[in-house]
């Protein structure tokens, strides 16, 4: 058992990758000699084999740069403040959003990130993976508290009346 029972959902982001050179997000699921055996985070859920010389970069491991006294918040971090603002899913488009409403979008949520180091590409990868995340693995931002409501006696007395 851990210590940490609120970050249990976020915890999942050590599973999850994004491999440069592919779109999209992958679960890993087991190192193999050959590389690492993935499977894609999307409706198809396809399994490929990651060769050794591709770069992996594990979400639990990804922040971004700030110009506060913290020097990067982790991802995690700015998931959370997404899903408090946006809820389930960011609405911009980001192949149309202009660069202007992307870093608006960004400074509402990390109002302290460094224009120098932080670039529209990355801000459309942290809007498309939140809400590949969101629909795809909505588990991760399922805090602790909601264990509160018990959802099958909810069903249940649904189906009785």
């Amino acid at each position: 058992m851990s210590d940490k029972v609120e970050n249990t959902g976020m915890d999942l982001l050590k599973e999850i990758a994004n491999v440069s050179g592919k779109g999209g997000l992958f679960r890993i699921l087991k190192p193999s000699r050959a590389g690492v055996i993935v499977e894609s985070l999307d409706e198809k859920h396809e399994k490929s084999l990651i060769g050794p010389t591709a770069r992996v970069s594990v979400l639990k491991d990804v922040s971004i740069f700030t110009d506060g006294a913290e020097e990067s918040v982790a991802l995690s971090d700015v998931f959370l403040t997404i899903r408090e603002q946006h809820g389930e899913e960011v609405d911009i488009q980001v192949k149309s959003a202009s660069d202007k409403e992307l870093i608006e979008f960004l400074d509402g949520v990390l109002p302290e990130f460094d224009r120098t180091k932080v670039y529209v590409s990355d801000i459309k990868k942290v809007i498309t993976w939140y809400n590949l995340l969101s629909k795809h693995l909505p588990e991760l931002f399922v805090a602790s508290e909601t264990e509160e409501a018990s959802p099958e006696t909810t069903t249940d007395e649904a189906e009785q009346a």
